[in-house]
């Protein structure tokens, strides 16, 4: 079945894509990764090459500022493409409404009509997020001022992301494509030597906490915020094509055995061989404190919940296919470990080895 499939990757030198079609080509599937430029392909087949997948893709050029992506879906090159995966857009918080808008609800749509004028297609699948996911379809377009006001109390991010899971939903079941919704927790470093190139949200808390800079735990006893090893969920992207019953189904990727964050940052901070606070902030009190004095960035506060998610279709999914999340506890240490190998004490030998 592998020598049949064709995948088409949309973001494929981003943290979750180069994981992604490293995964895809070790499955033997055929894969075109959709870059911007010759010289971001070029990084990417050298990154595959030293993580034992041979630089074996091809690249298709793409400009996410055109309509057509610059693009044409019906030429010789896409004929066989019998999935996409889109993981593009842009993770970063503070950005202008505009930007995010463009990054992530623009490129997604186009991204969705592309798709469905690929004549061999069987599946999209698009990454969404787990506290964005299961947005309705049926409420969007979203009109100027309610834009505006989402994007106000969420953040510029979030909202793009809330409103881009709702709209490529919407476009993919008008247009015809089958499509399936991947919604990932904090995507951390691999499982097997932690390495991330993602120093956000969760990683900064995790650098400040081996700096010595983080004032306060975030959070109680119950404050979830989940993680997902970035190779486990490559895993479950790459076996949705070939589950029938994935088709216009969401999943929320998660690890349900991540520690409440306060018991995670202690337990990264005794692995670390660093002294860990033991003042603790409520999220509530935390989320009205001014930014000045948190040193926190508003848009990642959202994340500190109590909220559980609804993560039994996924795990169903993957273990039917004999996949299982790693262990959690080794992977969050040996990804602290890569965010902190480059820091001046690391490299004085303060961190405890594994």
């Amino acid at each position: 079945m592998t020598e049949q499939r064709h995948a088409l990757v949309f973001g494929a030198t981003g943290h979750i894509g180069k994981w992604l079609v490293r995964e895809l080509l070790l499955q033997d599937v055929r894969v075109t990764a959709a870059v911007r430029s010759e010289e971001s392909f070029t990084r990417l087949a050298s990154w595959l090459r030293d993580h034992d997948a041979d630089g074996r893709a091809t690249q298709a050029l793409v400009n996410f500022n055109r309509d057509d992506l610059g693009q044409d879906p019906t030429s010789s090159a896409f004929s066989s493409v019998t999935e996409v995966h889109n993981v593009a857009g842009a993770f970063a918080f503070g950005m202008g409404a505009e930007a995010a808008y463009t990054a992530n609800v623009t490129s997604a749509e186009r991204v969705v009509r592309f798709a469905a004028r690929l004549p061999a297609l069987t599946r999209l699948v698009h990454l969404s997020g787990y506290r964005v996911g299961g947005q309705d379809p049926t409420r969007v377009p979203w009109d100027d001022a309610r834009r505006a006001r989402e994007y106000k109390r969420l953040g510029a991010y979030e909202g793009s992301k809330v409103e881009s899971d709702a709209v490529v939903q919407a476009a993919a079941r008008s247009l015809g494509v089958p499509f399936t919704m991947v919604n990932p927790a904090t995507v951390i470093g691999d499982s097997v030597r932690g390495e991330s190139g993602q120093v956000l949200g969760l990683a900064t808390s995790v650098v400040d906490l081996f700096r010595g800079k983080l004032p306060a735990l975030p959070g109680n006893g119950r404050t979830f915020v989940p993680v997902v090893a970035a190779d486990y969920l490559a895993s479950f992207m790459a076996l949705i094509p070939i589950s029938p019953d994935a088709e216009n189904a969401s999943y929320w990727v998660l690890d349900d055995a991540t520690p409440p964050l306060p018991d995670l940052l202690r337990m990264l901070g005794k692995h670390l061989n660093v002294r860990v606070p033991w003042l603790r902030i409520p999220s509530g009190l935390l989320k009205r404190l001014p930014a000045k004095l948190t040193g926190a960035d508003p848009e990642t506060l959202s994340f500190l919940s109590e909220d559980r998610y609804a993560t039994a279709a996924a795990v169903a999914l993957a273990e039917a296919h004999g996949l299982r999340h790693p262990p959690v506890d080794v992977a969050l240490k040996r990804w602290a470990d890569y965010l902190v190998a480059g820091e001046p004490a690391a490299a004085a030998g303060r961190v405890a080895s594994m």
